[in-house]
């Protein structure tokens, strides 16, 4: 089977594989909903009449405020931090390089607890979960714009200074973080740890809007730019002989990832694994070809959040647990797995 027929059959099973976590998604919680009353709620909203759509509005409620949303913002915010890791390991050609290699993260948390913070203090302008959000995801591209003006020489970026930068930046957000811990409210200090972890509790509508926007944005312009990406996996060298400006593609795929990155986090908090794993293991299953490998990364994603968010607010009865740290409990022994196994075969990641 060609690598691209093995693209499209896994992002076939992946697709299902999110159908059936959406269903499952949609009907289990604190009140049980039947999969015929979630399809006849979909079809009644897209002016469908049909015998199935639920007469309560709590169950109404339930699905159009609390669970749709969730589940819409967990597709998204996967896919685009997925994406995001696929890009990132692309350009470092480096199978431990995800989006926090460049400050994203760290910028983000950052941007978000110094909201948290002034909002504590009383600051009515930062009080709006809005503002925290927007502190969030202008600390994290302002984050990667700095590593960025810092490791441009001769207007060239190397790698290697690119990737000393960011540990640079992400010590320096680190530090400005626990200052903020330090000076704020215990309440403050709560929050700030709690958005650390990541969560899809809250999610509304106009928020999964922005997200789906740039996710879906970012996802097209990394699909237009993945035969180039081909291209710089032949080396530096070969990718200028073949006409790719380098230096371009790098600049342009690093602010991408700031993005994709940035936005996903601004109103989910910090999530982790996800744009390092999912890449890895799609690329372990179909091989490095860039465009089959960043839609299946997008899809896989997209489907691991939904799932594991299932797992956040079932697991334990009553609680939300973080998704973040799920997703490390899962994706860590799962990812060595993997990595072991792939060793045992071929002496090395391909």
């Amino acid at each position: 089977m060609s690598r691209l027929a093995r693209g499209l059959t896994l992002s076939l099973i992946l697709a299902v594989v999110v159908v059936a976590g959406i269903t499952l998604s949609s009907v289990i919680g604190q009140l049980a909903i039947s999969p015929a009353q979630v399809a006849g709620s979909l079809l009644r909203a897209v002016g469908i009449d049909n015998g199935w759509a639920p007469d309560d509005p709590i169950i109404e409620s339930t699905l159009w405020v609390v669970r749709f949303p969730r589940i819409v913002m967990g597709l998204v915010v996967g896919a685009a931090l997925a994406v995001a890791g696929a890009v990132m390991q692309a350009i470092f050609g480096n199978p431990l390089a995800e989006p926090g290699v460049v400050g994203v993260s760290s910028g983000a948390a950052l941007g978000a607890a110094l909201g948290i913070v002034l909002a504590s203090a009383g600051l009515s302008a930062f009080t709006s979960s809005w503002a925290t959000a927007g502190l969030a995801f202008a600390g994290g591209l302002g984050a990667t714009l700095l590593v960025y003006a810092v490791s441009r020489s001769n207007g060239r970026t190397e790698v290697v200074t690119l990737l000393l930068t960011g540990i640079a930046i992400n010590a320096f957000a680190g530090a400005g973080l626990a200052f903020l811990l330090f000076a704020g409210s215990a309440a403050s200090r709560e929050q700030i740890v709690f958005w650390q972890l990541g969560s899809l509790n809250g999610s509304r509508w106009q928020e999964v809007a922005i997200v789906a926007v740039v996710s879906v944005a970012g996802l097209v312009v990394a699909l237009v730019i993945a035969g180039r990406l081909n291209l710089l996996a032949l080396g530096e060298r070969s990718a200028r002989h073949l006409g790719v400006n380098v230096e371009a593609l790098r600049i342009g795929s690093i602010i991408l990832v700031a993005l994709l990155t940035g936005v996903a986090v601004a109103f989910c908090g910090i999530i982790a694994f996800v744009g390092l794993v999912v890449p890895h293991i799609i690329r372990m299953a179909i091989g490095p070809s860039h465009r089959p490998l960043i839609l299946a990364s997008a899809i896989g994603g997209g489907a691991l959040l939904v799932y594991a968010d299932l797992l956040a607010r079932t697991v334990v009865a009553g609680a939300d647990l973080p998704i973040g740290m799920l997703t490390s409990l899962i994706g860590g022994p799962f990812f060595f797995f993997l990595l072991y196994r792939q060793r045992k075969r071929s002496g090395g990641w391909a």
